[in-house]
């Protein structure tokens, strides 16, 4: 058995978009929009096993860059406020190891006729199988991403 660890970080992203807060909710309450946006690399693949957003509702999901090793998400949302906040527990595997458990907390602030946009990632990297810079990277990525997703017309319910 490999030496056990445990390394704590706390990760703050910004952004402010050209959008309602009402519109940047949308982009993270609906599996058709998180699959546009929410994947932290070109060349990577997303797929949802399970969506159900709603508190005490979750998702399962995998992602990767293809050819290379899978991860797989698992998400308990805890505390839901639409146009104003998300918040959710996560936990990561890879290669049955599990790497990563995370708060993560989603916060979308009214800022002129735009949004706020505040991802805050309290994470706990388990056992050296993960790290701050990766996820680090990853948010910039997907929220760059965001952006883009922000640009595409609404469809109505």
């Amino acid at each position: 058995m490999s030496e056990r660890s445990i390394h704590h970080s706390t990760i703050v992203i910004e952004r402010t978009y050209d959008a309602s807060p009402s519109r940047v909710f949308a982009a993270w309450s609906t599996r058709e929009a998180l699959l546009r946006w929410g994947n932290p690399g070109d060349g990577w693949d997303l797929a949802y096993d399970h969506f159900d957003f709603k508190v005490g509702g979750g998702d399962i999901n995998r992602f990767g860059p293809r050819g290379g090793p899978t991860f797989r998400n698992e998400t308990t949302y805890l505390d839901i406020v639409p146009d104003v906040r998300i918040v959710s527990a996560s936990s990561m595997t890879s290669e049955g190891k599990h790497i990563f458990a995370s708060l993560i907390t989603a916060e979308f602030i009214l800022a002129g006729k735009g949004c706020r946009h505040i991802v805050t990632e309290q994470g706990a990297f388990l056992d050296g199988h993960d790290k701050r810079a990766n996820h680090e990277a990853g948010w910039s990525e997907m929220l760059d991403k965001l952006c883009i997703e922000l640009l595409r017309p609404q469809v109505a319910a």
